[in-house]
């Protein structure tokens, strides 16, 4: 296996297609990996957080010309403060990261991308590597732990949190009645308090590409009216919002969607539409609205549209907020993984 470096996404453009064919067959295959989100997850550093000196160190192998393999790598100081090589993506706003490349190729992959970030003279020096929101299930996981292990390396691997999701039914009154009796009485009233409070309550779904920016400052807009949210809206993280919401409708996978009372928007979730789940990115509301629960009401639109569209998941992705679990969510985890030479 043959590896080659690149410090842009511009110098990997030419294999765009064959990057998001690979991740076709990876193993973690989650939108937050696609080329163009990465590219535009660099474009703000993450909406600013990391320092825009931070390198980019994208490194692919190739077997026989074929590409088998992507690290996408950047370069910073980690959160300890020491010189670090992580994924494009991390930490806050990219809920699942991994290596990109066939569950049957990782093995070799791995080993020598170790062997290439340990000698390549082009590599910036790094003191660990520091792999942030891997999920349980990956089997990227182990084998950082047995090539560790084979070299004398230390490896340390946390659990971060969980990151729960739906497995979805074929039909809604099969959703229903498999949640819990007094969530299921619930989320039915809530959407009776809505649908009596109103002359027309509605889903609705942004597609008209004239209507994309004001959708998306709408959306930042609700999720600026609550407090734990104001602080994190820097500019250049509404910025980042921006560029993701438009690259994923640009994809073809966006899926920005508001609750309409009497034709008012009064909630609002932004998701994408992937690999036949829908990932729910992030979500704000009116609060004027606020006492017909607006966010329930369109959590439980979604879900019934998920359903309807056969969808197989509703990711709810990182978080244990307890509303997750309310409608019926089970859990799954993610990890970071830190191995140093040393």
């Amino acid at each position: 296996m043959e590896f080659q470096q690149h410090s842009s996404f511009k110098d990997f453009a030419d294999h765009q297609i064959n990057w998001n064919l690979l991740l076709s067959k990876s193993a973690t295959q989650v939108p937050f990996l696609t080329y163009e989100y990465q590219r535009a997850w660099w474009h703000t550093r993450g909406g600013g957080e990391w320092p825009q000196e931070s390198n980019l160190v994208i490194i692919a192998g190739y077997q026989d010309d074929q590409l088998v393999g992507v690290a996408p790598l950047f370069h910073s100081l980690n959160l300890e403060g020491k010189p670090a090589l992580m994924f494009v993506g991390a930490i806050e706003v990219s809920d699942f990261l991994d290596f990109i490349g066939e569950p049957s190729q990782l093995p070799e992959f791995i080993k020598g991308l170790f062997d290439f970030l340990q000698s390549s003279p082009n590599v910036p020096q790094w003191e660990v590597l520091d792999f942030y929101n891997i999920l349980e299930d990956s089997p990227t996981l182990k084998l950082l732990q047995d090539e560790a292990e084979q070299r004398g390396w230390k490896h340390q691997q946390t659990l971060i949190q969980p990151a729960p999701y739906i497995p979805l039914p074929n039909d809604y009154q099969t959703y229903l009645e498999n949640i819990d009796k007094k969530q299921r009485h619930e989320i039915r009233r809530k959407l009776r308090n809505a649908e009596q409070g109103f002359l027309d309550s509605t889903l609705y779904i942004t597609e008209d590409p004239g209507m994309l920016d004001s959708d998306i400052d709408a959306f930042i807009n609700m999720m600026a009216q609550d407090p734990n949210k104001q602080a994190f809206l820097t500019e250049p993280m509404r910025q980042h919002i921006h560029n993701t919401a438009r690259t994923a409708y640009e994809q073809g996978w966006l899926h920005l969607a508001f609750l309409l009372l009497d034709g008012k928007k009064a909630a609002a979730n932004m998701s994408f539409i992937y690999n036949d789940r829908l990932w729910l990115y992030n979500s704000g509301w009116e609060w004027d609205f606020r006492e017909y629960s607006p966010g329930w009401v369109l959590l439980a639109y979604l879900i019934e549209w998920a359903i309807e569209n056969n969808l197989k998941e509703f990711d709810f992705m990182r978080g244990n907020e307890g509303y997750k679990y309310k409608f019926g969510a089970i859990d799954r985890h993610i990890y970071r993984v830190e191995v140093t030479s040393k």
